[in-house]
């Protein structure tokens, strides 16, 4: 019998939520994607020292403020990460905005276009990156000009369908609604305990992705962030779900069926279609306790990673060494 993650590969593509460039050469998914969390995590590591001495080189060719060029280090390490990644995988590689950027349109919109010139003069087209933006309204709208200028995006830190309705009115590439942190809001409230098939997380994704197919909405939803197999067997079926290596890993050592859960002929529970204004997407998002806590939440957590980062750039930039 084929493995679970076999059968997973057979309805849904399978994205690495890592950038451990080895670990994505070792699993060949189909496309992957990163976070500052998980760019912190491999310079660590020290296993790329390659691309992280790449970047140092180059900011101290650099002029300006010591701020300015601490932040254009880690945009090239982003991009450095991003590139070695697009030469692993047949798809997409997902590059993250600034998470301090995630109130500010215009500051996103010129770091996405900068992200973008960089991979091209590198040779990796735009139709190989998905730029990751957090679905604040101002993210949202920095998604809709990009996506108008053929750069395709990749909303992140998405807990509620006011998110989902607001990104598919901007004609988004993609969404990735999370799973497992809206688990632990519901959990740590008091919730539970949960199956696979009462996961508020998995409720979540199967919602948008009904909603979205039921009205033709042509954005691809990506299931993220999830805490057991039971969320991700459960959500099989869904266009994309993004999986830490390790549950790859479970899936492939797996036996046993795995039923599809999500089908675009099954749509008969799907809301109405919403068209959100600001004030009115403000307002549906403040309505939701968890969809608010969770989105702050999340952009704190990768601001905090993204700030470790760049006071590791300074330290190694000032010590004048390497990786």
């Amino acid at each position: 019998m084929p493995t679970k993650l076999d059968q997973l590969k057979a309805v849904t593509v399978v994205v690495a939520d890592t950038g451990d460039i080895e670990t994505v050469r070792r699993l060949q998914p189909q496309d992957c994607t990163t976070n500052p969390t998980l760019l912190l995590r491999a310079v660590q590591s020290g296993s790329h020292a390659a691309v992280v001495d790449e970047a140092l080189a180059f900011g101290r060719t650099l002029g300006g403020s010591r701020d300015t060029i601490v932040s254009r280090v880690a945009d090239r390490l982003a991009v450095n990460f991003g590139t070695e990644l697009a030469r692993i995988v047949p798809g997409r590689v997902s590059t993250e905005v600034d998470a301090d950027l995630s109130f500010d349109k215009e500051a996103t919109v010129a770091k996405a276009r900068a992200f973008i010139r960089d991979y091209e003069e590198r040779g990796i087209g735009r139709e190989r990156i998905l730029i990751k933006i957090a679905a604040t309204w101002e993210g949202i709208r920095a998604a809709e000009i990009l996506q108008n200028e053929g750069i395709d995006t990749n909303l992140t830190l998405l807990f509620s369908l006011a998110q989902a309705a607001a990104c598919a009115d901007a004609g988004v590439f993609l969404i990735s609604p999370f799973v497992g942190r809206i688990l632990d809001w519901h959990v740590r409230n008091g919730g539970g305990p949960y199956t696979g098939e009462t996961d508020p997380g998995v409720f979540s994704v199967r919602t948008i992705y009904a909603y979205y197919k039921r009205h033709g909405i042509g954005t691809v939803v990506m299931g993220a962030s999830f805490r057991n197999l039971g969320e991700i067997e459960a959500l099989a079926g869904c266009d994309r779900l993004t999986i830490s290596p390790a549950f790859i890993d479970e899936l492939a050592a797996s036996e046993g069926g795995l039923p599809r859960a999500l089908s675009p002929d099954d749509t008969g529970h799907a809301p109405e279609r919403l068209h959100l204004d600001e004030k009115a997407f403000r307002f549906a998002l403040n309505e939701d306790a968890m969809a608010t806590e969770k989105l702050a939440e999340g952009i704190r957590a990768f601001v905090k990673d993204l700030r470790t980062l760049r006071a590791l750039v300074d330290d190694r930039l000032a010590a004048g060494g390497n990786a």
